[in-house]
């Protein structure tokens, strides 16, 4: 089977790939670049575990084949705070208890940063709604709505973006 040269940015960082066709993207993300906060669990796109930002949309990484990514961004956990800065969802969740076992905590992280970038004033409907495709066993979802809900108005006044960046 003949690989698929890519080069794709990848929490800033360009890396240059050889991938097989049938290898899917979490495959990629965890297993040649190291990066394990992209979490496995369902392999059929209901949980919402495996959340990457892929140019900055949330996508689950268990579908999407790694070669789809060739020319683009993509975000994950490991790339959301800057350097010792915690990006202002990362807080929230860690100010609101929104932290359980940690299992599906990156893609809520980023499902939720993705929805502020896009809405940076979302109602508690938006919220749970932008939520709704990531499971988390551990909690009843009102730590993990509010810790959205107080990222948002923490950058309102920050004058800090969804993106993590300043005005």
């Amino acid at each position: 089977m003949k690989e698929i040269a890519m080069t794709v940015i990848v929490n800033g960082d360009k890396h240059d790939l050889t991938v097989p066709p049938h290898e899917t993207l979490i495959e990629c993300l965890r297993d040649r670049l190291g990066l394990l906060g992209v979490k496995k669990s369902c392999d059929v796109q209901v949980c919402g575990t495996c959340t990457v930002l892929l140019d900055d949309r949330p996508v689950s990484a268990c579908t999407v084949l790694a070669f789809e990514a060739r020319g683009r961004s993509v975000r994950t956990i490991e790339g959301l705070a800057r350097g010792d800065d915690l990006h202002p969802v990362q807080e929230a969740f860690v100010e609101h208890g929104a932290l359980q076992c940690g299992f599906c905590t990156p893609g809520m992280m980023l499902v939720g940063r993705a929805l502020l970038d896009a809405n940076p004033n979302p109602t508690e409907e938006e919220i749970r709604w932008a939520l709704s495709g990531n499971n988390c066993r551990c909690t009843g979802y009102m730590n993990i709505v509010k810790a959205v809900q107080w990222a948002a108005k923490k950058m309102a006044t920050s004058g800090v973006s969804a993106l993590g960046a300043r005005g």
